[in-house]
């Protein structure tokens, strides 16, 4: 009976880490698309002065700012292009996240950006969505959990006991 109990647990458990999948997933996401309309934004005036000046290539702006002598303009040179590096960071993770299901979960868990992902965490609170594709990870993850753990349980029984079962006691009947 405990060992029904234990299998029961687990197999809850599976199924309620695996219903938060979608939901990190679409946190990271919304997170993403903000950062990114934000260093858009931040970009947006330098972009009008390359595109009134320099036929709106912003490198050239660097270029023109870089050749001053006045450490103001040098100043605002590395601002612009650290303001670039954020900006194509986040269109990058952003594009990986326009992809199919699996990409994005495989991008969100293993490959997203070590920064981003960690304060998406950090914001991320809990809860169960009953979206289907939620409903989906969940039954898949507590399957998944349910059968390692059982599978190493046995195994490790198996191994302890010699690959034989203990003998069964005579009936009294």
């Amino acid at each position: 009976m405990f060992r029904s109990y234990l299998r029961l647990l687990l197999f809850t458990f599976g199924l309620l880490v695996g219903v938060q999948v979608p939901g990190l997933i679409n946190a990271y996401g919304q997170r993403v698309e903000a950062h990114l309309l934000e260093s858009r934004e931040g970009l947006k005036g330098f972009n009008q002065t390359a595109q009134r000046f320099f036929n709106g290539d912003l490198q050239a702006l660097v270029k023109h700012y870089r050749a001053s002598d006045d450490p103001v303009f040098n100043s605002d040179a590395n601002s612009i292009e650290s303001l670039q590096i954020r900006n194509a960071l986040f269109e990058h993770e952003w594009a990986m996240l326009q992809g199919s299901w699996a990409t994005r979960t495989w991008h969100v868990l293993v490959a997203a950006d070590p920064a981003l992902r960690e304060e998406t965490l950090k914001g991320y609170s809990y809860q169960i969505l009953l979206a289907p594709e939620a409903v989906a990870w969940g039954l898949g993850c507590a399957m998944l959990l349910a059968l390692l753990v059982e599978s190493a349980l046995l195994l490790i029984g198996w191994v302890i006991l010699g690959g034989r079962r203990k003998p069964v006691a005579p009936s009294w009947r």
